[in-house]
């Protein structure tokens, strides 16, 4: 029996260069926002505390120190 990973989420661990994927699925949710991400769409992440994000912007604003 096949199946599909539409409308599933991946767990995936982030590296500097790339991510792996550990469960497939066809999205990740941004940490901050709470979006979902195609994995298709997915290009910003942190490395370090392993989430994902939507956007460059949303991104910044995650990291930036406080």
């Amino acid at each position: 029996m096949l199946m599909s990973n539409t409308d599933r989420p991946a767990r995936l661990h982030y590296g500097p260069n790339g991510f792996r994927v550990l469960t497939p699925g066809d999205h990740v949710r941004c940490a901050a926002s709470g979006a979902r991400i195609p994995l298709d769409s997915l290009r910003y992440w942190n490395v370090r505390t392993q989430e994902a994000y939507a956007s460059a912007a949303i991104a910044s604003e995650a990291m930036r120190p406080r």
